[in-house]
């Protein structure tokens, strides 16, 4: 039986959101690396590729969209899950992270719950 819980990569240069969401996923099963900004993230994915990537879009140093495709670009990342996380919901910015490869795009703000229900769901693709 395999008892591993998912990994989750939760990258958000806010500490307040970033804690909220580690706290909440930790609290329903899954193991959660927590970065502050874009090169963080990257630099952790490619570490030790999560199973699910839960990305800010607007971080210093490398934004959620470049993140996502220079996932997309290493092989070992090439299919991670990614959700966005965003105040920018205007379709260009969808259609921008939907070109950079996420699977999905959470608005903020966002609740804990619907939040931790679009994880299941994009894990349990």
């Amino acid at each position: 039986m395999n008892d591993r819980r998912p990994l989750v990569l939760v990258a958000d240069d806010d500490p307040d959101i970033r804690s909220l969401v580690t706290v909440r996923l930790e609290k329903s099963g899954y193991e959660v690396v927590a970065a502050g900004d874009g090169e963080q993230a990257l630099a952790a994915a490619l570490e030790r590729p999560p199973d699910l990537a839960l990305l800010d879009v607007m971080m210093p140093k490398l934004d959620g969209y470049e993140v996502t495709e220079r996932l997309r670009q290493e092989e070992a990342t090439r299919h991670l899950p990614v959700i966005l996380l965003t105040a920018r919901v205007q379709e260009t910015d969808i259609a921008r992270g939907v070109e950079a490869g996420a699977d999905d795009y959470v608005k903020k703000p966002f609740s804990t719950s619907e939040l931790r229900d679009r994880v299941q769901a994009v894990l349990g693709r």
